[in-house]
């Protein structure tokens, strides 16, 4: 049996990467493809809609801690105040069940994984513009002006590091975007290369705004 790609999707908060992996991961269970998503443990508190083992493991600091000190994760990191981290035995025995695995992961998490699993890819989703992502964060409804500026401080941060990944995908219009992501993954199951599209300005533009 093959060994499943570990790949590891980034995003800023807004850029629309949970809403494309729930879809990959719909038509990957129609098609009967072997494609998950790593069920990350964190501290943050759970929204109302989350299902605990489901959206993530939520956790109590302390806790985190004590996986953490055992060296359970994989990755880990903070972001805006929040831990999370990956299971290492998990992500392994899906990896070697021959199932591909998607990590939803910051830079962070990203770089260290990268350093630590061969093969892994990365792939890195961009808003269209810096305004398009405000507009997104807002129409959410689910934080105030402040959170909203932080998290677009934050983003410009992400992006900053876009050299970390292998692709880029701009999700301006979700169905292209989608299938985008699904040709990414298949030339990677197959080894053959992807044509990146040439992103070079709009990382400009959205890091230097």
């Amino acid at each position: 049996m093959a060994r499943g790609r570990l790949i590891l999707v980034s995003a800023p908060s807004g850029a629309g990467k949970t809403s494309l992996v729930n879809a990959l991961l719909e038509n990957a269970a129609e098609s009967g493809s072997k494609l998950c998503v790593s069920v990350s443990h964190t501290t943050r508190p759970k929204r109302p809609v989350e299902v605990d083992g489901n959206n993530y493991h939520f956790v109590s600091e302390a806790h985190f801690k004590s996986l953490q000190d055992t060296d359970t994760f994989l990755e880990y990191a903070e972001v805006f105040g929040n831990f999370y981290g990956t299971s290492r035995h998990w992500v392994e025995e899906q990896l070697e069940s021959g199932w591909d695995v998607i990590l939803e992961i910051d830079w962070q998490g990203a770089e260290q994984v990268k350093s630590l699993v061969e093969g892994a890819i990365s792939i890195f989703i961009l808003p269209p513009s810096l305004k398009a992502l405000r507009e997104r964060l807002t129409n959410r409804g689910q934080d105030d002006e402040a959170v909203i500026n932080k998290r677009m401080a934050e983003a410009v941060s992400e992006i900053s590091h876009h050299d970390l990944a292998d692709y880029f995908i701009i999700n301006e219009h979700f169905d292209q975007a989608l299938q985008e992501l699904e040709t990414i993954i298949q030339c990677s199951r197959l080894g053959i290369p992807y044509d990146q599209p040439d992103c070079s300005e709009l990382l400009e533009n959205l890091v230097n705004g």
